[in-house]
């Protein structure tokens, strides 16, 4: 039998932002430096658990984003870039802090690098995992089917859980079965589901983004920040890691979710990141 995935997080929070209820699970030392990890899509804050159980000495706080994990959302919710990074910003004041280590993946990615175009005197540094902020994006295959009235919705109601679990692992190989299980109890849910299918639908980049791309980059650009890339990634193009104007780790052998496929060398770029900008910023 599979061994069951025993998530890292082992405290939690729950902050409220405008109409979100957001679930944030934490981990690590609390007089640590404060490190925020925005997962993806079909995840939630547990995607980090591999990573974040290898940073004891930082204090982890990884929210479900808004419909995602135990997190509420409206059935209106405001996909836009400025609402995403306002829920960004305001989960930090909730949380209580005011700079912070930044760590994104995919949809999170998303929120976390509109918030970092709009507030970089809040981050310590950047570290940018699979994800596009680029007006050229096209959407892959299934984003294109969620993207789609009526075959969208069928889609989510027809999917099994070896569906799921085999779209996660053969992305992601070295991903643990344990956790792709895990993944599809959480997603496995109506709101959660929704949610997605309005993200997608919203989220067209060639009429979302231009602007915010150049902004991010001029915003970030005297920020430590650093890309951590699956290379095996079928979903954002291997090019993408080269555009974000900062030194990129590679991981061949691996995909989409690096994080959790390779959370030894995650964990160890994260904290070497996190090292030198707080050394530069008291140096400084």
């Amino acid at each position: 039998m599979a061994e069951p995935f025993v998530s890292a997080f082992d405290r939690a929070r729950t902050v409220r932002v405008g109409p979100v209820e957001a679930h944030v699970g934490q981990a690590g030392d609390p007089a640590g430096p404060d490190a925020v990890f925005l997962h993806g899509n079909p995840d939630s804050h547990d995607l980090w658990s591999e990573t974040v159980r290898r940073l004891p000495r930082l204090h982890c706080h990884a929210p479900d984003l808004p419909g995602f994990g135990k997190s509420t959302a409206p059935r209106d919710f405001d996909c836009s870039l400025t609402n995403l990074a306002g829920f960004v910003a305001g989960l930090l004041d909730g949380l209580g802090l005011d700079r912070v280590h930044l760590v994104v993946h995919d949809v999170g990615g998303i929120y976390g690098l509109a918030f970092a175009a709009q507030h970089p005197e809040r981050l310590r540094s950047l570290t940018i995992f699979n994800t596009s902020f680029f007006p050229d994006f096209t959407w892959h295959t299934i984003g294109k089917l969620w993207r789609t009235p009526v075959i969208g919705e069928l889609i989510m109601l027809a999917a099994p859980r070896w569906f799921f679990v085999r779209g996660l692992t053969s992305d992601s190989p070295a991903m643990p079965v344990a956790y792709a299980n895990h993944a599809f109890d959480v997603f496995d849910r109506w709101s959660t589901k929704r949610m997605v299918l309005r993200w997608y639908r919203y989220m067209t980049f060639s009429k979302r983004l231009p602007g915010w791309d150049t902004k991010l980059l001029e915003a970030t650009r005297d920020i430590p920040k650093q890309v951590i890339w699956g290379m095996k990634d079928s979903y954002v193009p291997a090019a993408t890691a080269d555009r974000f104007e900062a030194p990129v780790h590679r991981l061949d052998a691996h995909g989409h979710w690096a994080m959790i496929e390779a959370p030894d060398d995650s964990a160890a770029w994260i904290d070497a990141l996190v090292t030198r900008a707080d050394a530069a910023a008291i140096t400084g």
